[in-house]
């Protein structure tokens, strides 16, 4: 198995984790979980805390970061479909199914969305119910309306 690092960060929704290859790469980030089977080394997280000190202040608004989750092939082309949803946008389970072109697999994709390992990098915050309103979340959904609100995403009453 690679060597991984991780560290902790403090954000305005809470302590996150992040874990990283040796090459750098986001394995990882996490609400308050930290990862498992990871060795504390700060340095080799620097570049991760940068980015998501600067997505809370503002400053940010795409990642510049080499992404390396794992997981099957299809949760491996919804997460890719998350990326390439505009900051500040939202779509719903459906439209990301058809993004795929899966479009009778909402639910499939709603559950691809919940594992996602890397959240916020990988913006699974900017889904939403077909009916506007904030759906779930698996960090919480405090946390979601947080990071729609950063990104002043409008949803429905």
């Amino acid at each position: 198995m690679d060597t991984r690092f991780y560290d902790e960060v403090a954000t305005p929704i809470g302590t996150i984790a992040i874990a990283v290859d040796r090459r750098g790469r986001l394995l990882e980030l996490q609400f308050a979980v930290l990862p498992s089977g990871c060795a504390k080394n700060r340095r080799a997280c620097q570049h991760v805390r940068r980015e998501i000190a600067e997505y809370f202040a503002g400053d940010r608004t795409a990642f510049e970061l080499t992404l390396a989750p794992s997981g099957t092939h299809f949760q491996q082309r919804v997460w890719q479909a998350l990326t390439e949803i505009p900051y500040g946008r939202a779509v719903s389970y459906g439209e990301l199914a058809a993004r795929i072109d899966r479009p009778q697999a909402a639910r499939a994709v709603g559950q691809a969305n919940g594992a996602n390992p890397i959240a916020i990098v990988i913006p699974c915050h900017r889904v939403i119910a077909a009916d506007g309103t904030i759906g779930g979340y698996s960090g919480g959904l405090d946390i979601k309306r947080h990071l729609l609100a950063i990104e002043q995403v409008a949803l429905a009453a």
